[in-house]
């Protein structure tokens, strides 16, 4: 065991990436146990081939990058800013909004970041508001994307944890909403203090006819979150399935839009392997990893050390949102869930955690993460996107970190914000 950590950690230290740490630090363990090399191989096929609800993430990655590509996220954001664009700091409200609205169908945060993002920023330059406010808030908003379903997160950490990736997917909604509500809040304030434009309000007669023309645009647009989400809801399709009809219906909307091109393919396939081989390599070699620590039963012995040194289940949240915010701040969120959920889900259990709610935490720990150096990928998009530099955005997104570590402690301590709708729900079912 002191091999594969002390190998795993070197690489680590050695700027290795990690799939790569993974594999040849389990490799090395399983060579000096007597094992053959092709058992690494084995172990990798099984870890992705055997999981039918992985096959979800590049159907979900897919979705995102023909949305980015056929208008359909243009039309999000002019119906987001036609609904709060009287409001003081509008286009913040509306990068918020159109970012929960999107969360219902991409499932990933680079997804927001890259494509939504890059229509949010340019509006709001032409619009006079200010760099560092812009970025930080496209930024933020963009996290809201894999704790509203459907998530990519959610559906790893529920195939590495043994998790319904149904309860999941609707423990998320409410504290995604939370999420939403508390940063408009800070944009509110933030934006009265800079004093920000908004629209002029002409009369509810107009607003009105506005937000109908602009529905009417985007009604198609706007129903896409409610196929997917409503039908893994009411029970009639599974995650991978709602997948699956994701994609087919942003194809069908972005040709029926115009503006899905042949020449597009190409550029949306070449989107999605790059997406999906990246996942799926590393966890892959993840689940060699997982397989090592489960038969030198690492998780239980974890648990046990938890369970006779932590006096209650608070304090043990508590250190585990410390250590999962630390990890998120240098691990890719795949490759930390991966490899620290099968350590972590049996120690929550065994303080009587959900693992709904946990799970629900741990992503949160871990989006929080990608907006906080020295890893940060939603800070390299923003940055490639804006060409803004990358230590400019990492001092403007401080308050949006501390505002959604606030909302995360609210979260990690009032489970029933969690496990609401998916009793709720399930239970009815």
């Amino acid at each position: 065991m002191i091999l594969l950590l002390g190998s795993f950690f070197l690489l680590l230290i050695l700027k290795v990436p990690v799939s790569f740490s993974l594999l040849t630090s389990s490799v090395l363990y399983l060579m000096s146990q007597g094992m053959p090399p092709f058992m690494a191989v084995i172990r990798m096929a099984m870890g992705v081939g055997d999981s039918f609800p992985l096959m979800a993430v590049p159907f979900f990655i897919l979705a995102g990058a023909i949305m980015n590509t056929g208008g359909i996220t243009t039309r999000i954001f002019d119906f987001a800013d036609k609904v709060c664009g009287h409001i003081t700091g509008g286009l913040g409200h509306a990068n918020i909004l159109a970012s929960i609205i999107f969360s219902g169908m991409s499932g990933t945060a680079i997804a927001d970041t890259g494509g939504l993002g890059a229509i949010e920023l340019k509006a709001m330059k032409d619009a006079g508001y200010d760099d560092d406010f812009s970025l930080a808030i496209t930024g933020a908003s963009s996290i809201i994307g894999p704790i509203i379903p459907p998530s990519v997160p959610a559906v790893v950490f529920g195939v590495v944890g043994g998790v319904s990736i149904g309860r999941l997917f609707i423990g998320g909604v409410v504290p995604g909403l939370i999420m939403g509500f508390s940063m408009g809040l800070f944009v509110y304030f933030q934006s009265k203090r800079r004093g920000y434009p908004k629209k002029k309000w002409v009369s509810l007669g107009n607003f009105l006819c506005e937000l109908v023309s602009s529905t009417r645009k985007s009604f198609f647009a706007l129903l896409t979150p409610v196929v997917i989400i409503g039908g893994i809801f009411i029970g009639v399709i599974t995650p991978t399935e709602a997948a699956i009809l994701a994609v087919v219906y942003s194809l069908i909307l972005s040709i029926a839009y115009g503006d899905f091109k042949k020449e597009h393919f190409a550029k949306v396939l070449r989107e999605t392997v790059d997406g999906t081989v990246s996942v799926m390599f590393i966890v892959s070699c993840a689940s060699i990893f997982g397989y090592i620590l489960a038969s030198e039963q690492i998780p239980q012995k974890m648990a046990d050390f938890f369970l006779t040194t932590i006096p209650n289940k608070y304090i043990a949240l508590l250190v585990i949102n410390i250590l999962l915010l630390i990890a998120g701040t240098f691990m890719e969120t795949i490759s930390a869930i991966t490899i620290l959920t099968p350590v972590l889900v049996p120690v929550a259990v065994g303080f009587g955690i959900d693992p709904v709610h946990f799970g629900i935490v741990m992503i949160l720990n871990l989006m929080i993460g990608l907006m906080t150096p020295p890893v940060g990928m939603v800070l390299y998009v923003l940055s490639g996107v804006s060409k803004v530099p990358f230590e400019d955005i990492v001092k403007a997104i401080w308050p949006y970190i501390i505002v959604l570590t606030i909302v995360l402690l609210i979260i990690t301590f009032v489970p029933a914000i969690v496990l609401f709708l998916p009793d709720l729900i399930f239970a009815a079912s």
